[in-house]
């Protein structure tokens, strides 16, 4: 029996605030089945570490990674079952002979999550300064999907500049903007909305939030159990 090629996403974490967003994320992609080659930047590491107390190490990737998923949008250790790694890479922000660097390598596609400004700025101008940059600059050559959840407010015409550069190139730009007809009643809830607008954009299958069913009021009924709960 042939064995299944491995066709990863890559999730590139930068210095944004908005950590759990990422957390969700990947632990859809997880959940759905799918691989994933990460990329945390170094500016990242610090917002991980204000936000959850978590310090991510190189040499402790997978144990750290681990905690990092466990963790509940509200800081809440062991809200969620760890999940298997096994299907987790993880690329040095400083590697830039790593896989996903070459447009060669299999991928199908890269989520950005969350974006600050200057990773908007890095990719839509070409900079490939640490490799979280460079993949996403190979994604767009390689016209495979690249969505960029931008977490800053306000945005200066720079910035916006910057981001209509990015739709021109093919990227979905997808700001983390949390909906409220879903009839959130916890911070997770609003977290996984935004989780869930990223993998619809990806194409990924899951049950983070409730959809629009064209039903006023329907956000005050009992919500269905989500992937998470």
């Amino acid at each position: 029996m042939t064995e299944r090629k491995r066709t990863p996403w890559v999730v590139g974490v930068s210095g944004a605030s908005g950590t759990p967003y990422a957390a969700a994320v990947l632990r859809g992609l997880l959940a759905a089945g799918e691989s994933v080659d990460l990329v945390v930047s170094r500016a990242s590491r610090l917002t991980l570490l204000d936000e959850t107390g978590i310090a991510f190490r190189d040499a402790h990737w997978r144990e750290d990674l681990a905690q990092w998923l466990g963790r509940g949008a509200d800081g809440k250790p062991e809200t969620f079952a760890r999940p298997e790694l096994d299907d987790v890479r993880y690329w040095g922000a400083g590697d830039l002979a790593a896989g996903p660097s070459s447009g060669s390598y299999p991928v199908k596609g890269m989520l950005i999550v969350p974006a600050s400004t200057a990773c908007v700025a890095g990719v839509a101008l070409g900079l490939s300064k640490d490799l979280l940059q460079r993949v996403a600059s190979v994604t767009l050559k390689e016209r495979r999907r690249l969505v960029v959840a931008v977490r800053e407010t306000p945005l200066n015409g720079q910035t916006l500049r910057h981001l209509v550069a990015l739709d021109e190139a093919g990227a979905v730009v997808l700001p983390a903007s949390p909906a409220f007809y879903t009839g959130a009643t916890h911070i997770q809830d609003l977290v996984d909305f935004v989780a869930g607008r990223v993998l619809d954009a990806a194409g990924v299958p899951h049950r983070l939030y409730r959809r629009w069913e064209g039903e006023l009021g329907s956000s005050r009924t009992p919500r269905e159990a989500s992937a998470g709960d």
